[in-house]
């Protein structure tokens, strides 16, 4: 394929978009968990050993997916079907679980239990990049329906989880950045805050695992 032909085809193929957008999330949220691994381990961060795990983790999800998108393209339309379908509900199950179990690293950031290593303008930029990536994830998360993939749709809701996790921690490194040391009276919004955006990332995973099985009785 070359390079008209792969502009053209991602610009008109909505679930190639999302399969080669996830590839390349894919290789940078791998970096950013052994970024975090590494902080972990220097700075002795229960916070950054969480996240490095959690992001590894959705890394295998993710892997697990595209994985799968790949060896479609050999098999007949049934056989698909029903290999996306038992990816999809095993991947959905999984992001389930690892979501509840956000809840240890996200006390964490409520109570201020993080290390902040940014001085203010490389926080500024961290922000520009949040608010984009959940801008451009929440307009994938309307838009995920026009695909009849199922697994497609699935690495969308991942984009958008991603993204809310982004704007987590992004409130509490700017809270710590302000604060520098001194008592902060914050608390009560955070935890209002990261619990709301938590429970959207619960519900998103498990509303999708619902309408698989809903599916799934009705085939």
């Amino acid at each position: 394929m070359n390079g008209k032909s792969l502009i053209l085809r991602w610009l008109t193929d909505y679930d190639f978009k999302t399969v080669l957008s996830a590839s390349a999330s894919l290789i940078f949220t791998l970096i950013f968990a052994l970024y975090n691994g590494f902080l972990g381990i220097w700075h002795q961060s229960v916070w950054h050993g969480s996240i490095c795990v959690y992001y590894l983790l959705l890394v295998c999800i993710r892997g697990m997916i595209l994985l799968t998108e790949k060896k479609e393209h050999e098999e007949e339309r049934e056989q698909e079907e029903r290999r996306r379908s038992r990816v999809y509900l095993c991947a959905s199950l999984l992001l389930l679980v690892l979501n509840l179990s956000l809840i240890v690293p996200l006390a964490l950031l409520v109570k201020q239990q993080r290390n902040v290593h940014l001085t203010l303008i490389p926080a500024i930029a961290m922000a520009a990049y949040a608010f984009y990536k959940l801008t451009l994830a929440s307009i994938h998360l309307a838009k995920r329906r026009k695909s009849g993939n199922c697994l497609v749709r699935l690495l969308r809701s991942i984009n958008f989880i991603d993204a809310l996790l982004s704007i987590m921690t992004l409130q509490n490194t700017l809270i710590m950045i302000h604060t520098s040391g001194e008592e902060n009276t914050m608390l009560g919004l955070t935890a209002v805050t990261s619990g709301i955006m938590w429970l959207m990332m619960v519900i998103l995973s498990v509303s999708g695992l619902v309408t698989e099985m809903k599916n799934r009785r009705h085939t």
